[in-house]
Formats: C-alpha cells, structure tokens, sequence
C-alpha cells in the first residue's frame, strides 16, 4: 500500500471511530433514555454522525480545504443510501433474525463503515474528475 493512502487509511479509522462513538452513544441515548424505536434510533445517530463525519473527512482525512457544495450534496446522497441500506439491515436482523438491537448496530455497522470509506475515496473527496466525482482544490 502506497504510504500516502496508509496514511489516509489511517486517519479514515481514526475519524471512523469517532463517528461510530458519535453514532452509538446518540442511538443508544435515543434508544434506551428516550425508549424510541431502534429505526428512529438510528435514524437520529445517522444524523449527527453524518454532521461530524463530512466535515471530520473533509479536512482531517482527506485534506479539502476549497468550499464545495457539490462535495457536501455528494457526501450527504451517498449517506443517505448508507442509511437506507442500514435501517433495512436492522430490520432484517432484529425483526426477521431476532438478533439483539445492539448486536444487530454492530453487525451493520461494519458493512456501513466499508461502503462509506469507498464512497468517499471513490466518488466524493477524490481528484479525478466526471460524474460525481470533483476536481482536486
């Protein structure tokens, strides 16, 4: 692996973690303190994860200084499938897999965070150009 996209790589688990702390301590908040439905949940974290995760990514991980509304439409649609896929994954696995609501976060969690990390290389802070994909700053 080149040492620039290790370096990356590193500094996306990094930020990835903190989302994901971010992500759990408000679905569980809502979850638990606020007796909510997990979907809704879910839904919530989402929102204050994807907040902190776009401008974390932006100028921690990817290293984007130049101000783009395109980057942060891009960013916030790419998201929002995440999220889609996500609560469909919950419901499978806590009403159809009667998993645990906690275990069943964890499990999607992790194919959340794989298919964000390459929605964000690939298709949203990268210096190709065409299509979704945004000049370099």
């Amino acid at each position: 692996m080149e040492k620039k996209t290790l370096r990356e790589f590193i500094r996306y688990c990094l930020i990835g973690g903190c989302t994901t702390g971010i992500n759990y301590f408000v679905y569980i908040g809502v979850l638990f303190f606020f007796q909510k439905k997990y979907l809704f949940a879910n839904t919530i974290a989402w929102v204050f994860a994807v907040l902190f995760a776009f401008y974390a990514n932006k100028h921690f991980v990817f290293q984007k200084t130049k101000k783009s509304e395109k980057e942060a439409l891009s960013f916030f649609s790419m998201r929002l499938i995440t999220l889609l896929i996500e609560n469909v994954l919950l419901y499978v696995c806590i009403q159809q897999l009667q998993l645990h609501s906690l275990v069943s976060k964890l499990i999607v969690s992790v194919i959340t965070i794989l298919a964000n990390y390459i929605l964000c290389k690939y298709a949203i802070f990268t210096e190709e150009k065409g299509g979704m994909i945004y000049e370099k700053n």
